[in-house]
């Protein structure tokens, strides 16, 4: 396996036992979220929701994303309202992936379609740069330095 290719283990969504960690986006359009997140990094559409409410679930290496198109209050959130970013350069959060060789990632999945705001830049202990989604979200792509430690 090179240092690109991550992979797939089965973990299970949802949990049988314990619990288990995914990262929700409102999203435009589920499909077309699903398809970006398979096709540049090798993600694992589980569900492309149902039309109805149910979100889409990609999984990712070892962890989960729900796709959903955004919606008003619900019986259990009755003063929150999902919408997708109204403006991509003022965020307030975003999926930060660690990689093992990040030039090899960059190459990899620019050729797949992802659109970097800048090439990989050294930064602290580690090498990083970032990818916009379709929507705008921004996903930060890190490599750490051979000697930094984390903590």
């Amino acid at each position: 396996m090179n240092s690109v290719q991550v992979e797939q283990k089965s973990y299970e969504m949802p949990p049988t036992e314990g619990i288990s960690v995914a990262h929700f986006l409102t999203v435009a359009d589920i499909d077309r979220s699903a398809r970006f997140y398979e096709t540049v990094f090798g993600g694992r559409i589980l569900s492309r929701g149902d039309g109805k409410g149910a979100p889409g679930y990609i999984q990712i290496a070892n962890t989960w994303l729900l796709v959903n198109v955004g919606g008003g209050p619900t019986p259990d959130k009755p003063s929150v309202t999902l919408s997708v970013l109204a403006d991509p350069n003022h965020i307030s959060s975003f999926m930060n992936i660690r990689v093992a060789d990040i030039q090899a990632c960059y190459k990899l999945w620019k050729s797949r379609g992802a659109e970097f705001i800048t090439e990989p830049k050294e930064k602290y202990g580690e090498t990083r740069c970032y990818i916009r989604d379709p929507d705008g979200y921004i996903i930060e792509v890190g490599q750490s330095k051979p000697d930094f430690t984390y903590g």
